[in-house]
């Protein structure tokens, strides 16, 4: 209902038009985003994430998940019931928390995401490598049965 009635709405003027102009290409992008101008700048307090990219070739698949500022030891990757979970804490050294801030962007604390695995991918041959804060993350693919079989007569 949004979209069309931006869409339709055209009698606005030149800085509003290009306002919804940018709005529709958030909302493209990520439907959320819609609601990032509601607060003007002083949105709440979302919970903290990571940003990855997943890519593809012939035999795996690849995450790259972007972790900055946290050391190789605060992170964990286990599996259960085919997801991928990445667990990682950011803590906040106790000399900053002492600090009068005016503003905090950066996010402190427990972040999460997880990824459905499914039977494409040999849970016994997965590898990780941190390297400058990105954790790299390789999922080989299993091998696919035989498509054809000989079935014996009795």
């Amino acid at each position: 209902m949004t979209i069309i009635t931006l869409l339709i709405n055209t009698t606005h003027n030149k800085a509003r038009d290009q306002k919804e102009k940018n709005m529709l290409v958030k909302l493209s992008k990520d439907p959320l985003k819609l609601f990032d101008d509601i607060w003007s700048g002083s949105q709440l307090p979302t919970a903290p994430a990571f940003k990855v990219d997943i890519s593809e070739d012939e035999t795996a698949f690849h995450i790259e998940a972007e972790l900055p500022g946290i050391a190789k030891e605060q992170i964990a990757l286990h599996i259960e019931d085919d997801v991928l979970t990445i667990k990682a804490e950011r803590k906040q050294p106790a000399a900053e928390a002492k600090k009068d801030y005016h503003r905090i962007e950066r996010t402190y604390g427990t972040f999460s995401r997880s990824f459905n695995l499914g039977e494409i991918i040999d849970q016994d041959n997965i590898n990780a490598d941190f390297d400058a804060g990105v954790l790299h993350i390789t999922l080989r693919k299993a091998r696919p049965a035989g498509r054809t079989k000989e079935i014996s007569i009795n």
